[in-house]
């Protein structure tokens, strides 16, 4: 005879997603992220995982996959896959690093560059509206109360 979820939250340790701050903030990230990319998606044809990879190419120029992956915290392997597609398409282009020839470094073509001049501001302005719900101190705290739980999971992965 099954047991009902009940009796199982009993016998079991028990994990309030709704106040687990990992989730929230996951499930957070994840909406706001939607939000905005059915429009990137539709215009240009772009995941989610592509656009991360394209927003930290625009803003740092010839950094690695590994690099990318490591800036946005994202999976290695999904990375890779944003950026074969990001390649195929001639958003993105390889070339060896000019400081070890041994390594391979990305960058923005020149469509590439049109997409994120498009996208960027649509991001921004998305931003602008999600912070307009807070005051100025509660924006203030907001980015104090990340840069510290940022830099407490940054120490701990570094062990």
């Amino acid at each position: 005879m099954p047991r009902s979820a009940a009796s199982a939250a009993q016998t079991h340790a028990t994990l309030e997603l709704e106040r687990f701050l990992p989730y929230r903030l996951s499930v957070l990230s994840n909406t706001v992220s939607q939000a905005i990319a059915a429009e990137y998606e539709q215009r240009f044809g772009l995941t989610v995982t592509q656009w991360r990879v394209m927003a930290v190419l625009g803003r740092y120029a010839d950094v690695s996959a590994r690099e990318v992956a490591e800036r946005t915290a994202m999976d290695k392997v999904a990375v890779s896959r944003a950026v074969a597609g990001l390649l195929d398409a001639r958003r993105v282009k390889r070339s060896v690093a000019a400081h070890d020839k041994r390594q391979s470094v990305l960058r923005l073509t020149a469509a590439g560059w049109k997409i994120f001049d498009a996208v960027a501001p649509l991001a921004r302005e998305h931003e602008a509206k999600l912070l307009a719900h807070l005051d100025e101190e509660e924006r203030a705290w907001l980015a104090r109360i990340l840069d510290k739980l940022w830099k407490v999971e940054r120490a701990a992965l570094a062990g």
